[in-house]
Parts: structure tokens; C-alpha cells; sequence
């Protein structure tokens, strides 16, 4: 029986998801620094919620819980505010393809579970 996080990406892959869950956070606290100034609690909560999952993604904790919490905001976001849903739709689609991806070499999820071998030995008749 597999975990979540039984097998990591190695190498370039790892590499590339690493890039791009550094671009993600970045984007998502970035925006948040943004909105934050002036806005309500009511408004800047999904945001706010949403840069946590970016911290989350971006440490490679979680990063399923992570990227699905992500996309649901995001989602949330780019539908209910006045403004053009096309960044938000990006970001939930990139949480999304991360909550499936999982976070690669590079991340606490990796040092935390480590590789997994499962060995099957043959039955001694």
C-alpha cells in the first residue's frame, strides 16, 4: 500500500517542480502584499488563506493539502471579485497540477517520508 508522498521526482523534474513552487508562492504573497493595504477582513481572507497554502507549497509541506487548498481559493477568488479571473484561474490550475505532481526532491515532504522500496520476494515453493 502506497502513502501519499511515496515516491519523490528526482533530478530535473525535481528541479522544475522546485521552480515552479517557488514561483507560485512568490506570486500568491506578492499579491497579497498587494491587496492587503485598504481592504477589509472579509475581503482579504481567500487571499490570506491562499498565501498560507503558497507557504505550504513553497516549503513542500503538505503540498497536496496545499495545492488543493490553493485551487479552491483561487477559484473563489477569480469568481467572486471584481477583476479580471484569468491570474486566479492560472494560480488554481498550477495548485491543482502541484496537488497531483507532489513536491519533488527538493522539499520537507521528501526529507520528512524519504524514498520508499517495496520489495516483493518470490514465495518458496
Amino acid at each position: 500500500m502506497r502513502g501519499v508522498s511515496s515516491t519523490f521526482a528526482d533530478r530535473l523534474p525535481s528541479h522544475g517542480l522546485l521552480i515552479l513552487r517557488v514561483i507560485v508562492a512568490t506570486a500568491l504573497i506578492a499579491r497579497l502584499v498587494q491587496f492587503i493595504n485598504g481592504a477589509s477582513l472579509q475581503t482579504a481572507a481567500p487571499h490570506v488563506i491562499a498565501a498560507a497554502a503558497g507557504l505550504l507549497v513553497l516549503l513542500g509541506f503538505w503540498t497536496h493539502v496545499g495545492g488543493a487548498v490553493l485551487a479552491i481559493c483561487e477559484f473563489f477568488i477569480g469568481f467572486s471579485h471584481n477583476h479580471d479571473p484569468w491570474l486566479s484561474v492560472l494560480l488554481a490550475s498550477i495548485g491543482v497540477a502541484l496537488a497531483l505532481l507532489g513536491p519533488g526532491t527538493w522539499s520537507v515532504d521528501a526529507r520528512r517520508s524519504g524514498w520508499k522500496r517495496i520489495e516483493i520476494r518470490r514465495p518458496d515453493n
